[in-house]
């Protein structure tokens, strides 16, 4: 736009006296914002759509016959506008319409959860009367209502701005809550059976019948951060703390990539809630579910505060001392050198930690065998040698930050592969819907079907059977058309590493069209992880482990000779699992990994139990600690500073919340690296972002393709293709044990399409076995429009553990039956 054509889009009106200019359709409540004039509202909200619901903003405009509504009346050119600071008439009008709403509130502030920071307070003091004219019985509700396992409903609190009802619609897409009844009876509620075409309650009362659809949203939290009474609260903090006791300290979210910007409110040495951060570059100012409440991980009783050792002896795990603990670490990793040493971080670190365990791989143990990502890596019996992963990520993806948020939200079209946004990255999942709301952003999905969230972004499908993609990427003409406008992105997530050539395939794509491309991994650290150089053919920096001008610099930035950074590239997670198992490795340095999330997790246990030594830094009591040598207890985000990294490539710091004695995995590893003679520093935060920032990034190079095709899987008679991914809230580690969040899961099934389900005799809600050599998964069929034979799991949720109990990832063919099965579940129903 123009100089010229700016100005034209000008007005000119006087605010209080005050002449002002605003852009042509901005609200007058935006421009008394800017001017520093405080306008009362409760419906109002700068991300939602104008409603003039509370009618509390009430101006004087002059021309009008009566007070109008400053959250619905754009400017005009020569307005004048009187607020409440200077016209009698705005005043009186807002302390009647806040009469009005005190009629039927109930003076329950000492007890409401909201009480110290509620704006109805606020504004009653500021603009209401001294007194109330109205001595009539105050209506009641039977309070609270669950409409979720985590949001509760007092219903007499409510002033009906319906910011929540317009935040599950517009933003969210979860039109679950909304007004129901009429006139004195109307209310905020869930909706009954009978909206959905069943036979509701009868009695007129929403949300008090057996058949009530519960409140089922990944991001139901934001309604109670934006309710401006105490209308909604949350069960976790319910009545826990008041306002005013609470400590604030701003923060980072620490469960996926989405790189949250959050506040979280503590007392007495404990974080009792967090809400989301104001940051329009990232989050605006939503969260999902499970970053709002999954924080209880930190509290949990199995949490390991004291170092453990194994007793020779006994051959049981012990208590020790930091310093018994630390030569026992030092001793067996020095002893194991020399068969080597594989080193898995998981996805959960900081840029420093992650920085810490390459560094630590690099000049303590001098090799290349480290690999963050604790995940499947390769489609299901892919030989052990492919690298197509690993050379993607370092060609198209470390050190580069191209495609941001904003760029999501503008862009004309979006091609999204491997990922299911909603699920595996909530926050881009509300950028994509934004976009597709408000400037037509057009979305197309290569997945096996639309998901529930691929249908609220208006996605056109492209129908995959797991393993197909690389074909679809190369030859299908709505992918290429998907990313035939200027501007288009390309965004694909970390499970396409699972069909052969999928990587590949995509990156060529994005060479063609001219569309930039994104990749999306799962967790926080993911992105942290790979530019730090947590990945067996790549150091810090995102440079290749096989260039010596490179090793020459960083062993030079390190302090230590160039002969000991190796050139030879190392081995991945799935060839550090089976060098383990069969006994040539000498030890293995374990992160925050959970077998169960690899290929094969029963592979990974008995690797653990093969290989000599095993060194575990963790937080909590898991599968590694238990079968570990040295078990040393690291902090959890909350009590440490750090630093994540988006998926944009976006750095996001912050500060310990919480005071605490536990010591940083870099700190760790910095005391071991010192018993075994070398200098790593990296127990300081800020030691290891300046070191950080000294190294030289390295540029974006072409991604080796993959010429060998895969065969795609056929499946025969009562079998079926694997589709699966996680869903978002699981039986992650990060949420065990919390059941209230639990509760707002989605139900696990299994989806078949329905060929599928005539040729097995069942319909949506039976049971169906979906099983391998090794077990079974037992889930209620839901019935599905997917590609001819294939079969749908949620992949960790309760009952679908689809790792442990089927052996396999996406793309393998999997057995069918109807009903229980036999003696084929009971062989893989053990965890």
């Amino acid at each position: 736009m123009t100089d010229v054509e700016k100005k034209t889009d000008l007005v000119t009106l006087t605010v209080d006296g005050v002449e002002v200019q605003a852009e042509k359709g901005e609200l007058v409540i935006r421009v008394a914002e800017r001017m520093g004039i405080a306008i009362p509202r409760f419906c109002d909200h700068p991300l939602l759509a104008p409603a003039g619901a509370c009618r509390q903003c009430l101006v004087e405009v002059e021309g009008q016959r009566k007070p109008v509504a400053s959250c619905t009346q754009t400017v005009a050119e020569g307005m004048v506008v009187k607020t409440q600071l200077s016209s009698p008439v705005a005043a009186k009008a807002q302390a009647g319409v806040m009469e009005l709403l005190l009629i039927n509130h109930p003076l329950d502030c000492p007890t409401c959860d909201k009480g110290g920071e509620c704006p109805l307070q606020n504004q009653a003091m500021s603009t209401g009367r001294a007194d109330s004219r109205f001595v009539e019985h105050k209506r009641e509700y039977e309070k609270p209502i669950h409409i979720s396992s985590q949001v509760l409903l007092d219903r007499e609190r409510c002033v009906l701005c319906q910011r929540c009802t317009r935040f599950s619609e517009e933003i969210a897409g979860d039109k679950f809550i909304d007004l129901m009844d009429r006139s004195s009876g109307e209310q905020i509620n869930v909706y009954r059976d009978d909206f959905f075409g069943g036979e509701g309650t009868g009695d007129g009362q929403a949300g008090d019948g057996e058949g009530d659809v519960p409140f089922n949203s990944y991001f139901s939290g934001n309604t109670i951060q934006i309710c401006p009474v105490g209308a909604l609260t949350g069960e976790q903090y319910r009545f826990r703390a008041r306002p005013f006791d609470l400590v604030s300290s701003p923060t980072s979210c620490e469960h996926c990539a989405a790189g949250c910007s959050q506040r979280a409110d503590h007392r007495r040495g404990k974080v009792l809630r967090r809400l989301a951060g104001d940051d329009p570059a990232v989050n605006e100012e939503w969260n999902c579910d499970k970053g709002r409440w999954g924080f209880r991980y930190t509290t949990a009783t199995d949490r390991i505060t004291t170092p453990l050792v194994r007793d020779a002896a006994t051959g049981q795990l012990r208590e020790a001392s930091w310093s018994e603990a630390l030569l026992a670490a030092a001793k067996g990793l020095r002893a194991a050198r020399e068969r080597g040493v594989g080193v898995l971080p998981g996805g959960r670190l900081t840029v420093e930690d992650a920085y810490a365990y390459a560094k630590f791989a690099r000049i303590v143990l001098g090799s290349n065998d480290i690999d963050f990502r604790a995940r499947p890596i390769r489609a299901s019996g892919t030989a052990l040698t492919a690298t197509e992963e690993a050379d993607f990520l370092a060609a198209s993806v470390a050190g580069i930050a191209d495609v941001t948020y904003e760029a999501v939200e503008n862009a004309p079209s979006v091609l999204i592969v491997g990922l299911e946004p909603e699920e595996e990255c909530p926050i881009l999942f509300l950028r994509l819907r934004k976009g597709h709301q408000k400037k037509k952003l057009q979305v197309t999905a290569v997945s096996p079907y639309l998901s529930r969230g691929f249908e609220k972004l208006g996605a056109t499908l492209v129908a995959a059977v797991p393993g197909d993609e690389a074909r679809l990427l190369n030859t299908d003409p709505a992918v290429a058309a998907a990313l035939s406008a200027p501007g288009s992105l390309l965004i694909v997530g970390e499970r396409l590493a699972t069909a052969p050539g999928g990587l590949s395939a995509a990156a060529a794509l994005a060479g063609r069209t001219g569309a930039r491309l994104a990749w999306v991994p799962r967790r926080a650290g993911d992105r942290g992880a790979l530019d730090t150089g947590c990945l067996p053919n790549l150091l810090p920096g995102g440079r290749p482990v096989t260039d010596a001008a490179a090793r020459a610099e960083l062993a030079l930035a390190w302090r230590t000779e160039p002969g000991v950074l190796s050139g030879t590239p190392g081995r991945d997670v799935d060839q550090i699992i089976a060098a383990a198992a069969d006994g040539t490795l000498g030890a293995l340095l374990v992160g925050g990994v959970d077998p169960a999330d690899l290929a094969d997790p029963r592979l990974a246990e008995e690797a653990l139990d093969a290989v000599p030594f095993v060194v575990s830094l963790e937080l909590r009591q898991s599968a590694v600690t238990r079968r570990a040598d040295v078990v040393l207890p690291i902090a959890p985000a909350v009590e440490k500073a750090g630093t994540y990294m988006d998926w944009e490539g976006r750095l996001r710091s912050f500060e310990a919340v919480l005071p605490g004695t536990a010591m940083t995995d870099g700190r760790v590893l910095e005391a071991v690296a010192a018993l075994l003679d070398v200098e790593l520093n990296t127990g300081d935060v800020m030691t290891v972002r300046r070191e950080l920032g000294t190294l030289p990034a390295a540029a974006a190079r072409p991604v080796t393709p993959v010429t060998e095709a895969a065969e795609l899987a056929r499946p025969g008679e009562r079998e079926a293709v694997l589709a699966t991914w996680h869903q978002l809230i699981d039986l992650g580690t990060l949420l065990d044990g919390d059941e209230v969040l639990a509760g707002t899961a989605r139900p696990p099934v299994a989806r078949i399409g329905k060929d599928l389900a005539e040729s097995l005799g069942v319909a949506d809600g039976d049971l169906v076995t979906v099983s391998t050599g090794r077990g079974g998964v037992t889930l209620p069929a839901a019935i599905t429009d997917l590609p001819p034979g294939v079969v749908w799991l949620p992949t960790n949720s309760p009952g679908s553990t689809v790792r442990r109990s089927l052996g396999v990832t996406a793309g393998a063919v999997v057995r069918l039956e109807a009903g229980v099965g036999g003696p084929i579940l009971a062989e893989g129903a053990a965890r």
